[in-house]
């Protein structure tokens, strides 16, 4: 075969440091559409974003040539910076450490940008802890509550 074809697209959830609850609408708007600028640089379409004041779900079609951890660090790494730059309010801001990614096929991309538009209303019902602990078991991935929150 003398071309490369992939097609990659994952649901990419992070938390900030502590889960505080730092990230307030105005500001989240402006992080989503950075985060989108920082996907395109490093050749993923952005499909989606979207969250609550403390977690962010990322829909991305992944490019081929660009492994899930760099794209998670450089996604983490970008808007950190960037949102140190937001105020006063900002300038201790920082990502928790890990992440999940689930893989997601084309037939749950409706239903996957959905739930990802929805999130302040999903929250009004079920805690960003007891969300992240459904898409592990959904997705079969084995954990150990001590490590997933610290």
């Amino acid at each position: 075969m003398s071309q490369s074809f992939a097609k990659f697209i994952a649901h990419v959830v992070y938390s900030t440091k502590n889960r505080e609850p730092i990230l307030a609408e105005p500001i989240r708007q402006d992080l989503y559409n950075y985060t989108a600028g920082i996907l395109n640089t490093v050749d993923c379409m952005t499909l989606g974003i979207g969250g609550t004041s403390d977690h962010v779900h990322v829909l991305v079609q992944m490019s081929r040539t660009m492994t899930l951890a760099k794209m998670v660090e450089e996604m983490k790494r970008g808007t950190s910076r960037w949102i140190k730059t937001r105020g006063t309010n900002f300038q201790w801001f920082s990502w928790q450490g890990g992440y999940g990614a689930f893989s997601v096929s084309e037939s749950q991309l409706t239903l996957v940008k959905q739930y990802i538009a929805n999130q302040e209303e999903h929250h009004r019902k079920k805690t960003f802890q007891d969300e992240f602990r459904t898409l592990l078991k959904k997705h079969n991935i084995a954990f150990d509550e001590k490590y997933i929150w610290g």
